[in-house]
């Protein structure tokens, strides 16, 4: 509770020094927006086009675009607006709660979406409300995301993946990672995509073989308007059977210089923006962040671990118009991690949720990529865009194992170390180089036409070495032994091709229909058909339903398919282990009321083939992998395992409206599997619910301060999990589960309640915020996972469950100049 104290001594102090000058309060701030509006599908600029702003349903200011699309609105004093853009011949795009700050002025790229057939004269009542995905090919499954909604949901730490578990059918696997668990799939069953390039795991702590981690290191601020996806996506993404972040990086401010600089418990940071060359409009973005978690931790925040973690993060972008409809632009993203979880420095048994707790932990991860786009409008109708790009991931890691036991100390009883023994290193190492390319075409007003292709190159290096138990009584341990030896392999190429078609039948029928192409040369497997179709229809002005139906193909982690198991002469199947399928099966109904309030139903059957399983009979499959610290260590694998997910999800939200939000989501579900063992059985993911509720209420203060609350309420199923064989636990020194009994258990329900209280205070050309979420504010215990745990006096007693992270409280302090 130090924190919350210190965090209402500094409110306090923001909020009295900015009302010393009480004559200068009551001057409400001016700011400026502005932006470029642009055709959907070819990206060329809309002249003419209106630009309405309206505060409670009437009408403030506004403006018209210049023959280049661009618009300006000078002199809007601070606040919340909607934004309304209109033109003959387009879908009108409504734009709810979007905010002005004295210190940034708002820049907005928009686009519209051309009607199918242009009248004069006559009012258009179609439009495309706030939170549509901006893809013009989704149809299902698909919502945007904005930077604000990072930084409006409680408990999300700005983070997208945090965010995402928000919405229905989605959850997050644990509080200690950002892992995403997308209607029971696998959290590695999803694509992250940046600017049109496949990336890597965009997180610190990043272990092989997964989507997740500790930190994300995407900084929010650099995001523009992004696309997440949960079923039955276009074409033109592959490589999932789950999900898909289509992420997009905003341009800097290429008319004024800006910055931005933010203190809290996750980390220092600097942002800086603006042009380099105002005559050719060329801008840059840059941000940098780090860690400061080693500062709170000395007054007594708990996260889960007394290990310190340390990692810093920076991302950029620089983008230049040029001549003819050109444009290039080149952008960065890259963070380093590290943290040592020293259990011989115990004194006493201590919490640790993210390493094991009989070993001291080395743990090293980096991660980047870099890629350049170029686009060009062809033609009115036609629209190009490539990005080139490469990307890196590593970890170097390194284990002790720690002999140790009670003793008494003055009374005390305490740890006293006896002996470290090596035990494991390994160094993964993965490079990719990538190329996408894709033209889009506009046939006419009811047809659009998108195809392209998308390469990427891999390279990889792992390392890995360990000690092999030889008597389990004395603990006795023999010569290291490689379980990966690949320095370097030859490149493996991934190809994926695609097209993808839009028919607007009529300006209430719309269909599409695409086929995407899957080769991976490590499997020699080539996926031919994958077809992806749907529709949508519009019932009435508030009503609509549709329906998508998709083949989707995934590679494994690369890893698995270089494991050396010495024991097992079958091992060398794994480098040939094929892709996994999945079917996705959508329907879906909306209601909007008015422009407020938004009712979506979806109900969905996917099926999975060609899962990985062990070829000697078990309850293993992949469907389970994909969350926590550790890496799985496989057997012989082959592509014969099944799933099937089912269920029913429902959003009812309310737009950010007089200084109201709020969030309900929920969803029923199931998730089964089927191993080589042939059983069908729960996936570890299978919950059964999820039920989040999230408000938010906004007070204005003097017509220029605002006092923001949140709060969110997570329940949802706990996961499955399985009996542990004593004996073999304490013999492996890890949780060994009983096969025959894989799943048969359930941990209790997840319950979580988050309070976000923000103040923002605006002053000329100076914007001040400071926040703090109370995340899990009731300090509810909530189970994780079973541990082994060796410093208990018996066998049976090694095991225990680990918990969740408790009341931890995070905040920060922004400026905006």
């Amino acid at each position: 509770m130090k924190v919350v104290r210190y965090f209402l001594i500094v409110l306090s102090v923001v909020i009295a020094v900015s009302n010393i000058n009480i004559s200068k309060a009551q001057i409400i701030p001016l700011q400026t927006v502005r932006g470029h509006i642009t055709q959907a599908v070819t990206q060329y600029e809309i002249p003419f086009a209106q630009v309405v702003l309206t505060k409670n349903d009437s009408f403030y200011l506004g403006t018209i675009t210049n023959s280049e699309g661009n618009f300006e609105i000078n002199n809007v004093p601070v606040g919340r607006y909607k934004i309304i853009i209109s033109s003959a011949g387009y879908k009108s795009l409504f734009l709810e709660n979007i905010q002005t700050t004295s210190a940034k002025q708002m820049v907005l790229n928009l686009s519209l979406e051309e009607l199918e057939v242009q009248l004069k004269e006559v009012k258009i009542t179609t439009d495309k409300k706030s939170g549509e995905a901006a893809n013009e090919m989704a149809y299902i499954s698909a919502r945007q995301f904005s930077i604000d909604e990072t930084n409006r949901y409680a408990g999300s730490r700005g983070d997208p993946a945090r965010m995402a578990s928000n919405y229905a059918g989605v959850q997050g696997a644990d509080d200690s990672r950002n892992d995403i668990v997308i209607r029971g799939n696998s959290p590695t069953s999803v694509l992250w995509r940046m600017e049109g390039m496949d990336i890597p795991n965009p997180n610190h702590f990043a272990i092989p073989g997964t989507n997740g981690g500790s930190v994300s290191l995407l900084n929010n601020k650099t995001l523009a308007s992004s696309d997440f996806y949960t079923g039955a996506f276009p074409a033109e993404y592959g490589n999932s059977n789950a999900g898909v972040f289509d992420l997009k990086l905003r341009n800097g401010n290429n008319k004024k210089h800006e910055q931005s600089f933010q203190f809290g418990i996750l980390g220092t940071e600097l942002m800086l923006e603006g042009p380099l060359c105002k005559k050719k409009r060329a801008t840059y973005l840059v941000t940098y962040r780090y860690a400061t978690l080693n500062i709170f931790q000395k007054i007594g925040l708990k996260i889960g671990t007394d290990a310190v973690p340390k990692y810093q993060d920076a991302a950029f972008k620089i983008n230049i118009p040029l001549k003819n409809n050109q444009n290039i632009s080149v952008f960065g993203v890259g963070g380093i991690s590290a943290i040592d979880i020293l259990i011989s420095n115990q004194k006493t048994p201590a919490a640790n949720i993210y390493g094991s707790n009989d070993r001291d932990q080395y743990f090293e991860s980096n991660v980047a990529w870099l890629g350049a786009t170029y686009s060009k409008t062809i033609t009115k109708n036609t629209y190009f865009k490539a990005t080139i790009g490469s990307s890196y991931q590593e970890q170097n890691v390194y284990h002790e194992l720690v002999y140790r036991r009670l003793s008494n100390v003055d009374g005390a009883t305490l740890f006293k170390v006896d002996s470290l023994q090596p035990i494991l290193g390994y160094n993964f190492r993965q490079n990719i180089k990538s190329l996408t390319a894709s033209i889009t075409h506009q046939i006419n007003p009811k047809t659009s036409l998108k195809f392209g292709v998308t390469t990427n190159i891999y390279n990889f290096k792992f390392i890995d070495s360990t000690r092999q138990i030889i008597d389990s009584v004395a603990n006795d341990y023999n010569q290291f032994y490689y379980r990966w030896n690949t320095v370097k392999t030859k490149p493996i190429l991934q190809l994926q091709p695609y097209i993808q078609f839009k028919y607007k039948a009529t300006e209430q029928l719309i269909f599409h229909a695409g086929w995407h192409l899957h080769y991976y040369s490590l499997s020699k497997q080539i996926n031919v058909l994958e077809p992806r179709m749907g529709a949508v229809y519009q019932l009435t002005k508030s009503d609509a339903i549709a329906a998508g139906v998709g083949f989707h193909s995934q590679i494994q982690a690369p890893y698995l398919s270089y494991y050396i198991d010495k024991n097992d002469s079958l091992a060398d199947i794994n480098r040939h282990i094929g892709m996994s399928k999945s079917r996705h099966v959508v329907l879906n109904y909306t209601h909007y009321f008015g422009n407020r309030m938004m009712l979506k139903t979806e109900t969905y059957y996917y099926t999975l083939n060609q899962v990985p399983v062990t070829q000697r009979p078990s309850s293993f499959s992949l469907a389970n992998t994909g969350v926590g610290f550790s890496r799985f260590f496989p057997k012989a694998l082959i592509n014969k395992g099944k799933g099937h997910n089912y269920g029913f999800e429902a959003t009812f939200e309310h737009y950010f409206q007089k200084g109201w939000y709020y969030l309900i989501t929920g969803s029923l579900y199931e998730s089964k599997y089927l191993a080589s063992d042939q059983v069908w059985r729960d996936t570890d993911f299978n919950g059964n619910f999820i039920l989040n509720g999230i408000i938010a209420k906004e007070i204005i203060i003097k017509s220029r301060s605002y006092l923001n609350i949140g709060g969110k309420t997570t329940c949802m199923g706990g996961r499955r999990y399985s009996p542990a064989d004593g004996e073999q636990t304490n013999i492996q020194k890890e949780i060994v589960e009983i096969d025959s009994l894989k799943n048969s258990l359930q941990l209790p329900n997840y319950f979580r309640v988050d309070l976000r209280v923000a103040y923002t205070i605006n002053r000329p050309k100076v914007t001040h915020e400071i926040a703090v979420d109370l995340v899990n504010i009731l300090n509810t215990k909530n189970v994780l996972k079973l541990t082994y745990s060796p410093d208990n006096a018996t066998v049976n007693n090694n095991i225990r469950f680990d918990y969740q992270l408790g009341f931890l409280p995070l905040f920060y302090y922004k400026i905006d100049f």
